[in-house]
């Protein structure tokens, strides 16, 4: 009877020391397949795994459409042909409404805000290629409307639909890059997001630059055209990308994600432990409070600091005036008094010297860390918007030059700091599994803050309304300082950290601002 009695209590035993086997079986398995994801360095890459770095810019280059579209709008703005077919005539000068100008450059952003939203869904049922092709489609039929339209209405709506669509790339664009990249290659692949954007703004003022002095209405259908070519190039490359190993993970589709790995990164990578990798992040979070379900869970338990973090950088953008001194660069060059050619030179200067500053980003992003950079960024930046405000307080035609040149450096400093990092912090803070949900909400976040400054920086600036000028740089240094400080506490360091070691420094609930020291 004491034996029998006793049976249970062995069988429960060995079932629990077969368990406990297994999950160390299973957690040394996993740590093997995380060296093999530290140990693989940049160099490494560019020598054996080209392919990857290649589909990284790739996916980074849908961002390419938004950038253009963003800094279009301000831009337009400067063309007088434009403003004499939307606007009216006044004094003999073609003149913008500010209700008719703050819708124009409000219209897309609302598009924005629901493409965001639509891409999550679509990303997590049909994958990450389905998606992007689904915002080429949208943006294609928005800007082949915006280049017939002649009728405020019709042009607005076709504002609308391409809006929907560069919402899908702004979405899809560090979602992919995130999940693509390794390790050693992640910071600068969701960094290479916003070079997509700094290259679309300095294509849309070399644009209007070229087209903008024209009498005839090309003047401004010539910029909106050139929108196809980055639906065209997205187009004719998609067929050929892998799709993301984590999606077809997730689905339980394993065949597939290997052979994405392989196309990814060739014959001499282990792929076997590239999928223990993926396999084991995504079985820890499904056993935690990261199990997804739908778009509250991005608000629960960690994930609430997660999506705080990952949309808060976005916020810090705004709040740093991006759309004041790069959307309204040339036409507040205009209003400073520069002749429209100065001005015109100078709105490329500052997205030239905005490309720059982004590619100087890779080259530090990995030495120096997110956080670090970020902070600095916002720092700096802080300073300059200050000092723009004082320049125009200053009442010499110096002051004005030296607002000018003050813009160029801020384009430097913004797209080298938070411009670059903030996409690589996106990459990271957020859950793999929440991932594109987390995204879409950043996406958002950016749409409702582009909606709130575009609408309210035409009343600022315009001669009409409050007639500012650079003034407003005392508005948005105060903003930038708020933001500094907030970035102290909740910007975290992630560099060199795998997404399960990420996952489980928030799981300890390690302050963001220590997470660099762990």
């Amino acid at each position: 009877m004491a034996e029998k009695s006793m049976e249970p209590a062995h069988v429960e035993a060995a079932a629990s020391d077969n368990h406990d086997t297994e999950s160390n079986l299973k957690s040394a398995v996993a740590a093997t397949a995380n060296q093999q994801e530290h140990e693989l360095t940049l160099g490494d890459l560019f020598r054996n795994h080209k392919a990857v770095i290649w589909w990284c810019f790739f996916w980074a280059m849908a961002a390419v459409g938004w950038g253009f579209d963003a800094q279009v709008n301000g831009a337009m703005i400067s063309v007088a042909s434009f403003r004499r077919d939307f606007g009216h005539v006044e004094n003999g000068e073609a003149v913008l409404p500010a209700p008719w100008q703050a819708a124009f450059n409000c219209i897309s952003t609302v598009g924005q805000f629901f493409g965001g939203f639509a891409c999550s869904w679509v990303a997590d049922r049909t994958g990450r290629k389905t998606a992007l092709l689904s915002g080429i489609v949208i943006c294609t039929g928005g800007c082949i409307g915006q280049i017939l339209s002649s009728a405020r209405g019709a042009f607005l709506a076709s504002k609308l639909i391409l809006g929907v669509g560069l919402g899908f790339y702004l979405t899809i664009a560090p979602l992919a890059c995130s999940e693509l990249a390794p390790l050693a290659l992640r910071g600068s692949a969701t960094a290479g997001v916003n070079l997509g954007v700094a290259i679309g703004q300095l294509l849309s003022n070399a644009v209007v630059k070229g087209f903008g002095e024209r009498d005839d209405r090309w003047a401004y259908r010539a910029p909106f055209a050139i929108q196809l070519f980055f639906a065209a190039f997205l187009l004719l490359g998609l067929p050929f990308s892998p799709e993301s190993p984590w999606y077809l993970a997730r689905k339980g589709m394993r065949e597939r994600a290997a052979a994405s790995l392989r196309t990814l990164y060739g014959g001499c990578y282990d792929v076997d432990k590239g999928l223990t990798m993926l396999d084991a992040t995504i079985q820890e979070e499904a056993m935690s409070e990261n199990a997804e379900k739908s778009f509250l869970d991005c608000f629960r338990g960690t994930n609430r600091l997660r999506t705080g973090i990952s949309t808060g950088v976005f916020l810090c953008q705004h709040m740093v005036g991006i759309i004041f001194v790069l959307g309204y660069s040339t036409y507040f060059f205009q209003l400073a008094g520069l002749d429209p050619s100065n001005s015109f030179d100078l709105g490329v200067g500052v997205t030239a010297c905005g490309v720059l500053g982004n590619i100087l980003s890779w080259f530090v992003v990995e030495r120096y860390g997110r956080r670090s950079i970020f902070l600095s960024g916002m720092a700096s930046l802080t300073v300059i918007l200050l000092l723009i405000g004082i320049m125009d307080v200053v009442p010499t035609g110096a002051a004005k030059w030296v607002q000018a040149a003050v813009t160029v450096i801020y384009a430097f400093v913004y797209f080298l700091t938070i411009g670059a990092m903030a996409f690589a912090i996106l990459g990271e803070a957020s859950s793999t599994v929440l991932r594109a949900k987390t995204i879409s909400l950043a996406t958002a976040t950016q749409a409702l803050c582009g909606i709130a400054m575009n609408f309210a920086i035409p009343y600022m600036v315009n001669p009409d309304e409050g007639n500012l000028k650079g003034k407003v740089g005392f508005i948005f240094g105060g903003l930038a300082l708020v933001g500094t400080i907030g970035s102290y506490f909740y910007v975290p360091e992630l560099k060199g950290k795998t997404f399960d070691e990420i996952d489980r420094l928030f799981a300890a609930k390690v302050p963001p601002r220590k997470m660099g020291q762990m």
